[in-house]
């Protein structure tokens, strides 16, 4: 059984049990049942109910989430398959015209001197 049917259950077992027993105890006893055994049953339903409003959000968020997640891995797939196709058509070409062994050559130093300068810095 689920938290939300649970709860439910609970809610309205509570609550005829709350109405049963002060019917009974005023019709055949013409007393009164006590405030705490009323307070006790009528926590007892509150709590269920806000169980099952909260077992019920929860199914809707997660059946959100998991939509979100299959469209998500769906798109991303997609991406994957027209990205993928062009990065490796790039690097085998660029291989296949400078031949396997294209050097990687470095950047040269940079000649002269070259520093940042603000406004303030130009004494010399």
């Amino acid at each position: 059984m689920t938290l939300k049917s649970t709860a439910t259950v609970t809610a309205a077992v509570s609550t005829t049990m709350c109405i049963t027993i002060n019917v009974l105890v005023a019709l055949l006893a013409h007393k009164e049942v006590p405030a705490i055994i009323n307070m006790v049953v009528v926590g007892v339903t509150a709590v269920g109910i806000v169980l099952a409003i909260v077992g019920e959000l929860y199914e809707r968020i997660n059946g959100r989430i998991t939509a979100l997640t299959e469209f998500l891995v769906a798109r991303l797939n997609e991406l994957d398959m027209n990205t993928n196709d062009r990065n490796a058509g790039f690097v085998e070409g660029y291989l296949l015209s400078h031949g396997q062994d294209a050097a990687v050559v470095p950047f040269g130093p940079r000649l002269g001197n070259r520093r940042a300068m603000s406004g303030g810095d130009d004494r010399s």
